[in-house]
C-alpha cells in the first residue's frame, strides 16, 4: 500500500514536470507513453494517423520495458521506425499491475535517459 502511494506521488511529480517542459500536462499513462514514442521516433511533432499513434505507444512500451530486459531493439526501418524483439516473457498481470509496471518503467526511463531524479 505504501509502495503504491509512493509510486503515485512520483508519478504526479513526473506529470507536473512534463507540464513544465511541454506546457501541457498529460492526463494519463497513454499520454506519457505517446510522448515517449514521439521522442523515441525522433521525427518531431507532426500529425500521426490513428495507426501511427498506436505504433508510437508500442514503441514507447517496448522502449521502457527494454530497460528491464524484456525487449531489445531489433532494427530501424527505412522510414525511421524502430522495431523491437521480445527477449524475456512478461509476467501475467491484471490491468492494475500492468499499469503499475509501466509507470515504474516510465519513471525509470526518465531517470536513466534524461537524468531526472523523480522522488
Amino acid at each position: 500500500m505504501k509502495k503504491d502511494l509512493e509510486l503515485e506521488k512520483r508519478w504526479g511529480k513526473l506529470l507536473d514536470g512534463l507540464k513544465e517542459s511541454i506546457g501541457k500536462k498529460p492526463t494519463d499513462l497513454n499520454g506519457v507513453l505517446f510522448l515517449i514514442g514521439v521522442q523515441e521516433l525522433g521525427q518531431g511533432t507532426k500529425t500521426f494517423s490513428k495507426e501511427q499513434k498506436q505504433d508510437l505507444l508500442h514503441i514507447a512500451v517496448c522502449k521502457v520495458l527494454s530497460l528491464a530486459g524484456f525487449y531489445e531493439l531489433d532494427f530501424i526501418d527505412q522510414d525511421g521506425w524502430p522495431h523491437w524483439n521480445l527477449i524475456k516473457e512478461l509476467p501475467h498481470f491484471d490491468l492494475l499491475d500492468q499499469e503499475k509496471l509501466l509507470k515504474i518503467q516510465v519513471l525509470d526511463y526518465f531517470e536513466k535517459e534524461y537524468q531526472i531524479e523523480i522522488k
